[in-house]
């Protein structure tokens, strides 16, 4: 199976080209560019780099979430619109799901993190089973306290991952104490062959045009209407993609 896969969940950018579990071609950046002009680009290179064409994939990975708006925005609409005129098969998987599959040590709970602003993060958290994460506890948009609450129950050590982490780690560590374990810095970077590797085997999208990031929390403009109409329903109100 030939397959591309995208992540711009947040600041950094990755693209990967496989064939199968080969890797033919990757390019991971994180320097703060616009993934609207970036990603493209970077996506056609890669493509060539892995001697091959568009036409030639079989199926179009995506980060699905959460993460930021824009990022989301942009990586999710490209990939349904390469899968829909394409006519390849479209996966979304987990942002922080995608992290945590950065730490292989078989057992290992992880706990990637994005910060999410004011005090509350993006997290979730993950068990390493055969080389791949696997759902403890589901991706959620928490304050630190009490993300902490809830991982004291598992009484054993959780590997932070994510370049958020330094962000919040003397809050973690006062509150976790020895069971908080900072992942090396290399590992904090999203990676498209680690989604593109987990994405081999995930179920397709039934339809690609209902498909949309998991946001995890409002949009702004969802936030506001919702404070000016709270008993109205706000379903239609915002296209999310």
């Amino acid at each position: 199976m030939k397959l591309l896969a995208i992540e711009t969940s947040n600041r950094p950018l990755s693209v990967a080209v496989l064939d199968d579990t080969k890797v033919l071609a990757t390019t991971t950046t994180n320097v703060g560019r616009n993934h609207s002009s970036t990603l493209l680009p970077i996506i056609e290179k890669s493509i060539s780099q892995a001697g091959l064409t568009a036409d030639e994939l079989d199926r179009v990975v995506v980060a699905a979430g959460p993460g930021s708006y824009t990022g989301l925005r942009i990586g999710v609409t490209t990939a349904k619109t390469l899968a829909f005129t394409l006519h390849k098969e479209l996966v979304g998987l987990s942002s922080l799901a995608v992290l945590a599959g950065n730490i292989v040590t078989e057992g290992q709970l992880v706990a990637p993190l994005f910060d999410a602003r004011r005090d509350n993060i993006f997290t979730g958290l993950y068990r390493i089973q055969a080389g791949q994460p696997v759902t403890e506890l589901p991706d959620q948009h928490i304050s630190v306290a009490e993300w902490c609450q809830q991982l004291a129950a598992y009484q054993e050590s959780i590997v932070f991952v994510g370049s958020d982490v330094a962000q919040y780690a003397d809050a973690l560590q006062t509150q976790l104490g020895s069971q908080f374990v900072r992942a090396q810095p290399q590992l904090d970077l999203p990676q498209a062959v680690v989604l593109g590797l987990m994405g081999r085997t995930a179920t397709p999208v039934a339809k690609i045009h209902d498909f949309v990031p998991n946001y995890l929390r409002l949009t702004q403009a969802e936030r506001e209407w919702l404070a000016k109409h709270p008993k109205e329903d706000h379903a239609p109100y915002v296209e999310k993609i």
